[in-house]
């Protein structure tokens, strides 16, 4: 699938945003609404190496059967870029690929920009993203950032810590 760009501004310092994203513990608290089941790969859940498992809750294919996917932190350009790789769908067959980037913006603000990309091996995996997905996720992806941006803010809506499966 072609990548997807979804950006926010953030009245926050870039440093702040940068640490808030850096820890992989702190995305299920801005994508609840359709990533769940949160799961760290490690127990440093901070910087390069760091990763979580999730489930993705689509209303777009209620029908899904490979629900689960991964990513990792592969790149890290303080303080204005993260690059998370991960695998999703049947088998982890699909490849995928998250870019937070931060620029300063007016004032003490920053602009985040989240681009995400797959890689889909198989026709069928290529038929069922163009099924709707590209636009279903363009919309969960602002809903996350427009939430990125109230944490943040507002200090609203932090909730439980992703820990370790089992721990």
């Amino acid at each position: 699938m072609d990548p997807i760009s979804v950006s926010v501004t953030i009245s926050r310092p870039r440093e702040e945003v940068f640490a808030y994203l850096l820890d992989v513990a702190n995305h299920s608290e801005f994508t609840d609404h359709y990533l769940v089941d949160w799961h760290l790969l490690r127990e440093n859940s901070i910087g390069k190496g760091a990763g979580a498992r999730y489930r993705i809750k689509s209303a777009a294919n209620p029908f899904q059967r490979f629900a689960w996917a991964d990513s990792t932190v592969v790149e890290v350009e303080e303080p204005r870029r993260i690059v998370e790789q991960g695998r999703a769908g049947k088998y982890n067959r699909i490849r995928t690929l998250g870019v937070y980037e931060l620029e300063p913006a007016s004032a003490g603000s920053t602009k985040v920009t989240f681009t995400n990309a797959t890689q889909p091996k198989t026709l069928s995996d290529r038929m069922q993203e163009s099924m709707g997905q590209r636009g279903w996720l363009k919309r969960k992806n602002g809903k996350a950032l427009r939430g990125l941006r109230s944490i943040l803010e507002d200090d609203r809506g932090r909730g439980e810590r992703v820990t370790v499966a089992g721990g």
